[in-house]
């Protein structure tokens, strides 16, 4: 068994060096081609996503939904690694990747790959998803199909509320070519000049604060929708008139949107954010989506204005930009979805038998409550904790994470109402939460001037960790409430994704936060805690002590497994690890929802190593480490992912379970989800992942999301029958 020491988060460190030399020996014995390049399985994850849009057995507004999501997944990605990626080539600071490869070679692989997946998704929609919403009495139509009849109320909606919000801008030797934003959707328009007998050039901005698209009047069982853009496109002799319109196209711009700041030479890092949010909106185009029938004329132009090469444009049939679809998925048509799923209040917080409301802190103290959303309530466990602290006078301080919430946040207003009623109140609120930065800006400002203590973080580092501490004298004593989860503070987002919240009342995790919200608002995170794992510097080698014993234990003879799940799978040394391990007969399993570098069946390496992808109507969020220690199990929960940012840039935090009704049931969890029973993704050791979803006589396998739905409300329904 581990002894007492390693089973500290620091784990111990006076022998580093013999442990580094020991890591470094088994790495000269690894095979050089051991990794799967990190870009192509991010986007083998986005083909995951649109096989769940193919999937006809998928209610047919998800499927619709997914197609969404593979859109903006991608636009995502291109706009942050693909941008990083040719920053790096262009700068020269590119370095080979974690396959060995020459940035340029993986550039041009992103390239084929992603031309690959953006074709299939656009047949997706046009052959398979688009007929299917048709036979369910949604269609989306095109102007050439409406009679003239049809068409006479669209005009009029068209001038009523289109029409004054359209800008026309003209290229010519009075109007340079106009700045074309990022993943705005726009029209390439070909005019005559009638006077002159000119061809000239105009860009057209579709409007994104209108209705993607427009409902057509009733036609019985059918709604029917007219995409915007071809509305417009059939009304541009109002927007020219004089003119002769040749031609109109539909092109999509994507920019370099990541974000650099160096933090350590800024006096003021909101400034500097503010500043690089106004330069994110200029940065260098990166990929230019048009339709299949572009002219050469347009295409020449769009390639010379925006200066961008061919391998940068992806000739598309059907419509562009199919974020739009996220519009019709939210139809409220509840047989084309998922069945509803109403969230679950967790055993420990249900109301008593008069129905009042839990008192959580009563709760908590009797025993560890783990909390699994969205199956569990956010809104009746983290929420109400947070909204009692912020009521209960015997709560003195309260201090928490906030990396991601929501516009109207309940948490954000339980803050400033705990300032309010005189408590203090410590907000660290991650500015640089990509994406998000300008919002969280915003809330860090208005919970200063309720008085709320705001930070942000630590130079360097993003804080990534998901922790709240309450502070309450109870008869004289201060009682520290702690709450550690896998997921971000934000109650919208928490009826999406699969994520874990542990509450304790222990006091080595009182005090492990304690100390790390110090660091945090101080310089730096040096020390080590009791039940807690820290990066950067204490995650990274505890995870890779644990993972080492169970190599030793497995040579021993003694019961050995490592189970992990996680978002992402990258980081060579976690990996090399879990590689050794393998070798010495350790049985790992890894589910993993997005990227995995690691190769799975390498004879001699990797034949222990099983690597399952799970996706659906959740999005699979909690990371988790279990490690069967000699049959005494270790497990944890927390935010970290297995990459290089998470062990090394940013402020994660795992806690140890220590219930052990709780370490079994993350046990079952493991056992169902990489089961050959359960419907999943299986990955083969050249990065193919193959869809296992019914068994040999073609019966649906089980589908893990739906067997948890239905686990948490037998376990509800039991405890209302005692």
């Amino acid at each position: 068994m581990i002894d007492e020491a390693v089973t500290d988060a620091g784990l111990g460190d006076a022998d580093d060096d013999d442990f580094d030399e020991i890591v470094e020996a088994f790495d000269a014995q690894l095979p050089d081609h051991r990794y799967l390049d990190r870009e192509l399985s991010w986007l083998a994850f986005n083909q995951r996503v649109l096989e769940l849009a193919e999937d006809a057995t998928v209610p047919v507004l998800e499927r619709a939904n997914f197609l969404a999501i593979f859109a903006s997944n991608l636009d995502e990605f291109f706009m942050v690694r693909v941008a990083g990626l040719k920053r790096r080539i262009v700068t020269g600071l590119a370095v080979p990747t974690n396959v060995g490869r020459a940035p340029g070679d993986v550039l041009a692989d992103i390239s084929e790959e992603a031309h690959r997946l953006q074709l299939r998704h656009a047949a997706a929609w046009t052959d398979a998803v688009k007929p299917a919403m048709a036979d369910a009495g949604i269609k989306v139509v095109h102007w050439d199909d409406l009679d003239t009849g049809e068409r006479e109320p669209l005009y009029d909606y068209f001038h009523e509320k289109v029409f004054p919000v359209l800008m026309p801008l003209a290229v010519d030797p009075a109007h340079p070519f106009p700045y074309i934003s990022g993943l705005s959707l726009n029209l390439a328009v070909r005019i005559r000049n009638a006077r002159t007998g000119r061809q000239e050039f105009a860009r057209l901005k579709v409007p994104p604060m209108l209705p993607r698209f427009v409902q057509l009047a009733d036609d019985g069982d059918t709604a029917r929708y007219l995409p915007l853009e071809d509305l417009i496109s059939n009304h541009l002799g109002d927007l020219f008139p004089g003119m002769e319109v040749l031609d109109h196209h539909l092109f999509r711009l994507t920019r370099n949107e990541d974000m650099v700041i160096e933090e350590d030479e800024t006096e003021n890092l909101i400034q500097a954010l503010e500043a690089e949010l106004l330069r994110r909106r200029f940065g260098p185009p990166i990929r230019l989506e048009i339709t299949d029938d572009m002219d050469d004329v347009t295409l020449d132009l769009l390639l010379g204005e925006l200066d961008i090469t061919e391998q940068e444009v992806y000739r598309l049939p059907g419509p562009l930009d199919l974020r739009g679809l996220f519009d019709l998925a939210r139809l409220d048509r509840p047989a084309l979805h998922y069945p509803p799923h109403v969230p679950r209040t967790a055993a420990a917080f249900q109301p008593d038998e008069q129905g009042n409301k839990a008192d959580v802190f009563a709760s908590i103290r009797k025993a560890d409550v783990l909390v699994h959303h969205p199956y569990e309530s956010f809104a009746t466990s983290v929420q109400t904790f947070l909204e009692q602290a912020a009521k209960d006078p015997h709560v003195l301080a309260i201090k928490q994470t906030l990396y991601r919430t929501s516009g109207d946040s309940p948490i954000v207003k339980a803050l400033i109402d705990a300032a309010e009623a005189g408590k203090q109140v410590l907000a660290l609120v991650e500015v640089k939460a990509r994406f998000d930065e300008a919002a969280n800006i915003v809330w860090a400002r208005k919970l200063e001037k309720a008085g709320v203590h705001v930070v942000y973080g630590l130079v360097g580092l993003k804080t990534h960790c998901k922790l709240a501490l309450v502070i309450r004298e109870e008869d004289g004593v201060l009682r520290h409430y702690s709450h550690v989860g896998t997921g971000n503070y934000h109650p919208k987002t928490s009826r999406l994704y699969e994520d874990f919240g542990l509450f304790t009342v222990d006091p080595l995790v009182g005090r492990d936060l304690t100390r790390l919200f110090n660091e945090l608002s101080g310089y730096a995170i040096e020390k080590k805690f009791k039940r807690l794992l820290v990066a950067p510097l204490h995650l990274r080698k505890g995870l890779l002590r644990h993972i080492d014993n169970e190599r030793h234990n497995a040579q021993a003879g003694k019961p050995s497994r490592i189970r992990i799940k996680v978002n992402s799978m990258v980081d060579e040394q976690i990996i090399d690890a879990l590689y050794r391990a393998s070798q010495a007969g350790v049985s790992v399993d890894i589910c993993v929802r997005g990227i995995c570098s690691l190769k799975p069946g390498i004879p001699g390496v990797s034949e222990n190593i099983t690597v399952r992808s799970i996706l659906g109507r959740y999005l699979e969020h909690s990371r988790l480490f279990a490690f069967e220690n000699d049959g005494d199990p270790v497990v944890y929960l927390g935010s970290a992912d297995m990459m290089h940012r998470n062990l090394d840039r940013r402020v994660e935090a795992l806690v140890k379970l220590s219930a052990p009704d709780q370490i079994a049931a993350m046990m079952s969890l493991f056992d169902l989800s990489m089961a050959d029973t359960t419907s999943s993704w299986h990955l083969g050791p050249e990065g193919e992942w193959t869809r296992h979803s019914v068994d040999d006589e073609g019966k649906p396998l089980t589908d893990l999301q739906e067997k948890t739905m239905h686990t948490v409300q037998r376990r509800r329904r039991a405890r209302a029958v005692r």
